[in-house]
């Protein structure tokens, strides 16, 4: 269970994310599809790649059921790794399968979700609801999730240790004008349970050591709570074109603030083809026991030192184009796209120092790193 494993998490969730777009919402199934994915990421010494697939089904207008598989192969010699282990490769696999019922204005969903790689098994249920309400200006939408995951570390047999994850959630979107959409969205998320790194370790001042700084293994509290909240916007242009934006604020028990906004256009050209074009900025405070060097072993009762836990900004800049292809000739396939998207996205962190880089503890230069993240997409509806 390592920092790859978020960012691989990360990776993951906007492969699916992009294979579900264009999924309605309340008062209408999601259409019959099939959509095959390969992404990858590469970035920090970290390369994350492989195929996704998804596929849904809608059975008498009424009831729905997708199943999305999901496999990334990590290489890591990132500067965690480098710092205190050796280079190495792992795999995820990751299945989900999930159900909708429609009845009237009111979409109920459940879906399960299953990932596991060597270290780390996370099992996943989730339950969601929304309706259509004022004449289908308006949809509210409320979810929970329950999460059991084990956690475990490679190369010791007896380590064994649990976490419990719960997620709420509560949205509306409101059609305020025929171009206008927005939507505010609310979540709030606990966990329970062993929630650091078994193979991360922090460093403090030593004298007695060479460098001047020996390692510990890290130590975090054993719950949680963060709560976000975002605010979004759609505007339709003239020309099939339209423009959005969103804004999320972050918190929880552990310190952390975080804020991000993001804008985005769409703009089709000709028949065939719609282009896409977005910028994102992250900001977040550091966790208040993180530090980059403690001034002794055991300084205080919780320690970090990991670079996700920091203070430090992200921009992305993302490119995107869908080409739908013409017709295949299958009598059962009604339309099919083509689709690539690229995001380049760039870190810098104001408490996180690059050890390898040398020099007296507590001087060496910041960290920071440029990753590239590619997702190619073939969609076809039945």
């Amino acid at each position: 269970m390592t920092s790859l494993r978020r960012i691989s998490s990360k990776v993951a969730f906007a492969a699916i994310a992009l294979l579900a777009h264009g999924v309605a919402h309340a008062a209408v199934l999601p259409d019959d599809r099939a959509d095959v994915l390969y992404h990858r990421y590469d970035g920090g010494g970290v390369t994350i790649d492989g195929p996704s697939v998804l596929l849904r089904k809608k059975f008498a207008e009424k009831y729905s059921v997708s199943a999305n598989y999901y496999m990334d192969m990590v290489s890591s010699a990132s500067i965690d790794v480098m710092t205190t282990a050796s280079p190495y490769t792992e795999e995820r696999t990751q299945g989900s399968l999930a159900f909708d019922l429609l009845q009237g204005k009111t979409q109920y969903s459940v879906s399960y979700t299953l990932s596991d790689e060597s270290d780390y098994t996370a099992n996943t249920a989730s339950f969601d609801l929304s309706q259509d309400i004022f004449g289908d200006l308006v949809t509210v939408s409320f979810g929970f999730s329950q999460g059991w995951d084990e956690v475990r570390k490679n190369g010791d047999n007896a380590f064994e240790e649990t976490v419990d994850r719960r997620n709420y959630r509560f949205g509306v979107q409101l059609i305020v004008t025929p171009r206008l959409m927005t939507g505010l969205n609310y979540e709030a998320i606990t966990d329970e349970g062993f929630l650091n790194n078994p193979y991360r370790s922090v460093r403090y001042l030593d004298e007695t050591s060479a460098r001047g700084f020996s390692f510990q293994p890290e130590l975090y509290p054993h719950t949680r709570t963060s709560n976000a909240v975002a605010i979004n916007a759609r505007y339709f242009l003239p020309h099939r074109a339209s423009v959005h934006g969103e804004y999320r604020y972050f918190t929880d028990t552990w310190g952390i603030d975080a804020n991000t906004a993001s804008i985005g256009y769409t703009h089709p050209w000709g028949k065939r083809w719609i282009f896409e074009a977005g910028y994102r900025w992250y900001d977040q405070s550091a966790a208040d026991f993180y530090s980059d060097l403690f001034p002794r072993a055991d300084a205080q009762n919780f320690l970090a030192r990991d670079k996700e836990l920091s203070t430090f900004t992200s921009h992305m800049f993302s490119l995107g184009a869908t080409y739908e292809l013409s017709s295949l000739g299958w009598d059962r396939l009604r339309r099919s796209t083509v689709n690539l998207f690229y995001d380049r996205i760039n870190f810098q962190y104001d408490d996180f120092r690059d050890i390898t880089a040398g020099g007296a503890p507590g001087t060496e230069e910041l960290y920071g790193f440029d990753a590239d993240v590619f997702r190619l997409f073939v969609s076809g509806w039945f």
